[in-house]
């Protein structure tokens, strides 16, 4: 079936292809009344920008896409993203290169932007976030033909390229530096359920369970909100084995936690351990300061541009690139569990 095109619009509302111009522009010159009727018009005819005619003898719209289906209310207090995204965006700047940033509520929704981004050639490339467990994203990428790169890993992305640090190894090397201090009864605080790297981390802490004799772990999912975060910490706390360490998903949800214990009357570290899978300046100036799993997000970011870059340039090359396993750094909310067991 044929592009529909401006001269397709004027036919069937009865006007000049001036008019219809002017309104899917938005200028000046057209009634409003016919605005409306040939915006709807387009809108039936699944009209889009032909701005594809740029990509004409290899012309590129100098633009990467990413489109992310979260809540922008806790996005907008979660240091990860913050500093991802500035590493992503300097990576990109030294090739002049735009990043087109939209959220949205759903997956169902995310596709969609791709494939009008994609059929109006907004973007050179995606990138590809919260990698899902048999993700359908994955399909649509591949069939839109854009280059992508997929934020997660390993594996389980097609034939798409992937960045990636070891969610599993990370959440090993918690439970082992835990364990050793004498703990037995761990619980983890994690995030949205559906993620590929929720289940790696519930599945390393349930293997470490079997491995090193831990009495007991927990893990329970949420949306990654502080109040989320807070609600899983009052539950756990409030049970009569209750977990002598916690480990949480995100430095945010560790921060709330440690609200809810001082809350609770439960002493961090000499009661309860906390662990916060993600640093950032919030885990260094809580009290007490938070152990936390590290690295370096800004450069993170800026690997993946890269990856994204290289991708565009030779679209047919399959990469998969392992950043570094976060490391554990060691700070005031972990000790051994001490005389209080709960027993």
């Amino acid at each position: 079936m044929a592009r529909p095109t401006i001269a397709d619009i004027a036919e069937r509302v009865g006007v000049s292809k001036g008019a219809v111009s002017f309104a899917l522009n938005g200028r000046p010159g057209v009634a409003e009344a016919t605005r409306a009727r040939i915006l709807q018009v387009a809108k039936e005819m699944n009209w889009r920008p032909h701005s594809a005619a740029r990509a004409l003898g290899g012309a590129r719209a100098e633009a990467v896409g990413l489109v992310i289906a979260r809540p922008a209310s806790t996005l907008g207090v979660e240091p990860f993203f913050a500093q991802l995204l500035s590493g992503l965006q300097a990576g990109l700047s030294r090739q002049s290169v735009a990043l087109h940033l939209l959220i949205v509520e759903d997956v169902e929704a995310e596709t969609e932007v791709y494939r009008d981004w994609a059929s109006a050639h907004r973007v050179d490339g995606f990138i590809l976030v919260d990698l899902k467990v048999r993700d359908p994203r994955i399909e649509v990428l591949e069939e839109l033909g854009v280059p992508s790169v997929v934020l997660g890993g390993p594996g389980r992305h097609g034939s798409l390229s992937s960045v990636w640090a070891d969610d599993r190894e990370a959440m090993l090397s918690v439970a082992d530096y835990l364990a050793a201090l004498g703990h037995r009864r761990l619980a983890h605080v994690a995030g949205l359920p559906e993620f590929h790297h929720t289940q790696r981390r519930m599945r390393a802490l349930r293997d470490s369970s079997r491995r090193l004799g831990l009495a007991d772990t927990a893990s329970t999912t949420t949306d990654f909100s502080d109040a989320e975060g807070a609600a899983a910490t009052r539950a756990l706390l409030s049970r009569p084995r209750r977990p002598t360490a916690i480990v949480y998903d995100s430095d945010v949800m560790a921060l709330a936690g440690l609200g809810v214990a001082g809350e609770m009357g439960v002493r961090v570290p000499d009661e309860l351990s906390v662990v916060a899978f993600d640093d950032s300046v919030l885990t260094r100036i809580a009290h007490p300061a938070i152990t936390a799993l590290s690295r370096d997000t800004f450069a993170y970011g800026r690997r993946l541009a890269e990856v994204m870059l290289a991708v565009i340039e030779e679209p047919e090359r399959r990469r998969e690139v392992k950043t570094a396993t976060p490391r554990l750094v060691v700070r005031e909310s972990t000790a051994p569990p001490g005389a209080w067991q709960g027993d």
